[in-house]
């Protein structure tokens, strides 16, 4: 707790401010401990509006104001929300890889290699994901890969938000959890491992100051604490890797 404080206290002088902060659903859980962190050592209160990847984009190309954001890297590949960022602090917060999960005590599949992994999503009876999501859209497009893609359309057990995925197959409503690592480790239900090296891949989070606010200097710190060893720790203890 010193190292944390230390590491925030030139912040802690900055008025204080209420910011508006934009981020990735799947940053729920590390976010939401950094979020009172940073809250405790410098003053700022933050609002966090968690969503999906398309949602986040309507959101910000609507024009809803917003001081920064913790978002899939994906967000910044559209023209019209990327002009809504100020070209610095941009920095890649977190990334994660996909795997697979079941509920606690069950058998743990084989997904180590590409044809294990086909076969064990076509045992399967349901899976639940986000399609409507960057790492969702990934997922889809691991099905359409393994030659799958229609197959799994009919056991897509489809969920509007990461933080279902996890109780979805702890209460037996789907079979398998197939989604961002992170998102996997949770209660009621097991990671049966990571998606084999072929089909891998890692979401990354970049976290950016909104072109228009007025908190820029508070925005900008938020993001600098993101990035700090104490922030570190937390990011890697939920499962994802910093950076």
């Amino acid at each position: 707790m010193l190292g944390l404080t230390m590491s925030l206290s030139p912040i802690a002088d900055l008025h204080a401010a209420e910011l508006r902060v934009i981020a990735g659903g799947s940053m729920t859980g590390p976010l939401n401990e950094l979020g009172a962190q940073f809250e405790r050592a410098s003053g700022h209160k933050l609002v966090i509006h968690f969503d999906s990847t398309p949602n986040i984009i309507t959101r910000i190309t609507s024009g809803t104001p917003f001081d920064a954001v913790v978002v899939p890297a994906d967000v910044f590949q559209d023209p019209g929300a990327k002009a809504r960022f100020a070209p610095s602090p941009v920095a890649d917060i977190a990334r994660a890889g996909y795997g697979v999960a079941v509920r606690a005590g069950m058998p743990k599949p084989d997904i180590s290699t590409p044809d294990a992994l086909k076969k064990t999503l076509l045992d399967a009876s349901s899976v639940a994901f986000v399609p409507a999501s960057a790492a969702g859209g990934y997922v889809t497009r691991v099905f359409e890969r393994l030659g799958i893609g229609e197959a799994m359309k009919a056991r897509t057990k489809a969920q509007t938000m990461p933080a279902q995925i996890a109780p979805a197959v702890a209460k037996g409503e789907a079979e398998l959890g197939v989604f961002l690592v992170n998102v996997l480790i949770a209660p009621g239900v097991d990671l049966a491992g990571s998606f084999p090296a072929e089909l891998q891949q890692e979401l990354v989070f970049t976290a950016a100051v909104a072109a228009d606010t007025r908190q820029a200097e508070a925005a900008g710190a938020f993001i600098e604490y993101l990035r700090t060893p104490a922030a570190s720790a937390v990011i890697k203890a939920a499962g994802m890797n910093p950076g």
